[in-house]
């Protein structure tokens, strides 16, 4: 008779046990990426452009040059690191317009080296104005990470933190005070809004950095007002930097400033409410009033600055004409014409920089307006660089809307808002550190781009 085994007597195999499902991350917290070298050498060359004037206006004049090299060296080797490590080709259209235009610049700048109008050196300075801090922002958003975005956008609301007592101080100080006037200069040579009032610049050396820096922070700390808040940390940290923006925005004596700022809270109110889910308008609506009521507050503490603010306007308005001044935004003066040279003056020859290196240059001697230098550095090209702006311009925008729509946020929008305003008032290709400004602005738009559903907030991990 066959033996018969029982099952109790077989070894029992030890099945494994099912592998636990991944927990799912929380809403808000991100993964625990580090700094990347692209975020440092952003997060560098932002603070370079702060301080920069810092340094040139209350130690040294003398240090122009070696911060000027140091801010350069990095947003080239930013440029490097994008294009070795591959990372160029997450914008490949991007990247693909950005190489024909700097093949259409350099062949420009040659033909005008040919004809007499400019030299190799005012070729190195028209290509680092037209040129280098459009691909730093290129090379930024594609070679960043998440963190780095972050991050950065956190160093930008803690400055406004530190320049917004600064530019109170100038504010509230004499004409001749050290904290007004550069090392080397005196009270005569320091702008004001009206007699006795100066018009602040904070870290920098002249006004126009000041509000450019401003209409950079703007859309960024109306963003955090906006973002998810994990704790009553982040809720004083977002009102904290907005009253900050408040308060710097009100004492700048700066109608760009004010304007820019106020433009982009009014935009940021009403896209709060426009955007906002059913179930979440109510607290939108609330979140809205509360930062005019913030603003009203600010109005009545600083009435004086308003009133002072207020008096420029009026002054402005009488000596010139509104649609005269925004014609000569987009197109030029009319002035700017009649010295129109097809082949151009030379890419460059328009700059502040230009001054030491070419005799007869002087800084935005060829025109007032940005796109009147553009035309008479550029000539024909000048044309074609408008257009471009334009075709960006409208790009951003349209992007910028669908990305609010989606996302139900207006930081989307106020993002383009200030790429606009930014494209078309700032002096980029005349003065230094608001060149670098239009760089690290377009990048924080394309950052905005590449991570449109990026908490500014992130949730603590527990």
């Amino acid at each position: 008779m066959t033996s018969t085994t029982s099952a109790a007597s077989l070894p029992m195999r030890r099945m494994p046990a099912p592998a636990a499902a991944p927990a799912r991350r929380a809403v808000g917290t991100a993964p625990p990426v580090k700094l990347s070298r692209a975020g440092y050498a952003f997060i560098v060359v932002l603070l370079t452009v702060v301080f920069e004037g810092a340094i040139r206006k209350w130690i040294t004049a003398g240090a122009t040059a070696p911060l000027l090299l140091l801010r350069d060296g990095l947003a080239l080797y930013l440029v490097f690191h994008a294009w070795r490590g591959g990372h160029l080709r997450q914008h490949i259209r991007i990247t693909t317009v950005m190489v024909a235009w700097t093949c259409c610049v350099l062949a420009w700048s040659l033909m005008q080296i040919i004809a007499g109008e400019s030299s190799l050196v005012l070729l190195a300075v028209g290509l680092r104005f037209w040129l280098l801090y459009s691909w730093f922002a290129v090379a930024a958003a594609a070679a960043m990470n998440q963190t780095d975005y972050r991050v950065a956008i956190r160093i930008v609301a803690l400055l406004m933190l530190m320049l917004a007592p600064l530019a109170v101080l100038q504010h509230y100080s004499s004409q001749g005070s050290t904290i007004n006037r550069q090392i080397d200069g005196d009270e005569e040579s320091v702008f004001v809004v009206v007699a006795g009032v100066v018009r602040t610049t904070g870290t920098f050396s002249f006004t126009s950095g000041y509000a450019a820096f401003i209409l950079l922070a703007a859309p960024l700390i109306l963003g955090y007002l906006g973002t998810r808040k994990y704790g009553k940390r982040h809720w004083v940290f977002a009102l904290t930097v907005f009253a900050a923006l408040l308060a710097g925005s009100v004492v700048s004596g700066s109608r760009t400033a004010v304007l820019s700022a106020g433009g982009l809270l009014a935009a940021y109110v009403a896209g709060r409410v426009i955007l906002a889910r059913g179930r979440d308008r109510p607290a939108a609506i609330i979140a809205a009033l509360m930062a005019l009521l913030l603003v009203g507050a600010f109005a009545y503490f600083f009435s004086d600055a308003v009133s002072v603010t207020q008096e420029r306007f009026e002054t402005a308005a009488g000596d010139e004409n509104f649609l005269d001044r925004l014609t000569a935004v987009f197109f030029g003066e009319p002035t700017v014409m009649k010295a129109f040279d097809w082949l151009g003056s030379g890419i460059g020859t328009g700059s502040n920089l230009a001054t030491s290196l070419k005799s007869g240059a002087d800084n935005f001697g060829l025109a007032e307006s940005e796109a009147g230098r553009i035309l008479l550095e550029g000539g024909l090209l000048g044309f074609a660089y408008i257009a471009l702006k334009i075709a960006v311009l409208v790009a951003a925008l349209v992007q910028s809307w669908r990305l609010s729509f989606r996302t139900h946020s207006p930081f989307p929008m106020l993002m383009g808002l200030a790429l606009l305003l930014g494209l078309f008032t700032w002096p980029a290709i005349g003065q230094l550190s608001a060149n670098a400004m239009l760089g690290l602005l377009l990048g924080f738009f394309l950052l905005m781009c590449k991570f449109p559903s990026a908490e500014l907030f992130v949730k603590k991990r527990r």
